[in-house]
């Protein structure tokens, strides 16, 4: 009943959550997709963390699809021993850069209390989620070996039965501990996504590329750098445009 309920029923629960949470968030909240970035607060220690983790991320979540779409070709490819070894040693090194990256990030929100405020319940929760998936995924690498192949004779039947409607749960029965619960793990990531700041990976910044540009004006007369800016006082401003030819500069730069 278990084994139902987190491989049978969860992820198609997570699948919907993912699917209506982030068009409703889109549509009634489109500038929430982002990635809220805190750079401007604190850029080295997030260069150190965001790049690995990212690299890492990317390298393993490349791999999954590699298998994903080409199992049969996978299999082929581990029947060499030395072919083996080497997709399992880059598959190690990309999870251990996402696992170092993450941990320097997580490290970097907690050493600065002015990164506590931007750090919502969810992104707490995000990163429990991917401390356990990152860390189950290095174990199972560690101490379950080869795991690209029983990944591609295993899960990646499993999945497409998911994407099927035709759950095949008892594939997964003989796994071990480690393996359901990074699989849990990973349907867990699923359903929480679209609640965190992660959600911004499921949209392409390209509409920036034809965003009209933004008008700012400074209330400071020009050449009184070293004033506080004030407000306009002239009691009578004919129009915009006369009144930031006077009292300010009209500065077009590039939303961010």
């Amino acid at each position: 009943m278990l084994d139902l309920l987190l491989f049978g029923v969860f992820p198609y629960v997570a699948i919907i959550l993912l699917l209506v949470v982030s068009i409703q968030r889109y549509r009634s909240q489109r500038f929430t997709f982002s990635s809220l970035s805190s750079q401007f607060l604190e850029s080295r220690r997030l260069f150190w963390g965001s790049v690995p983790f990212h690299l890492g991320i990317l390298g393993v979540l490349f791999g999954h699809l590699i298998g994903f779409a080409i199992p049969r070709g996978v299999q082929l490819w581990n029947g060499d021993p030395l072919r083996l070894w080497i997709l399992e040693v880059t598959a190690l090194v990309f999870g251990s850069m996402a696992l170092l990256g993450l941990i320097a990030l997580v490290v970097r929100r907690m050493a600065d209390r002015r990164l506590h405020q931007p750090t919502s319940i969810a992104d707490k929760t995000l990163h429990v989620i991917l401390f356990g998936l990152i860390g189950s995924g290095i174990y199972i690498a560690l101490f379950h070996r080869w795991g690209s192949s029983w990944y591609a004779q295993v899960a990646v039947p499993y999945l497409r039965s998911i994407f099927l409607f035709q759950p095949n749960i008892t594939i997964l029965a003989p796994l071990p501990f480690a393996v359901k619960l990074h699989i849990t793990l990973a349907w867990s990531l699923v359903a929480i996504f679209s609640f965190t700041r992660m959600v911004h990976v499921l949209v392409a910044p390209i509409p920036y590329l034809w965003r009209p540009n933004q008008l700012v004006i400074w209330n400071r007369r020009r050449g009184d750098q070293g004033e506080t800016p004030t407000a306009p006082t002239e009691p009578h401003r004919p129009n915009a445009a006369h009144d930031a030819h006077r009292t300010g500069e009209a500065v077009r730069v590039r939303e961010a």
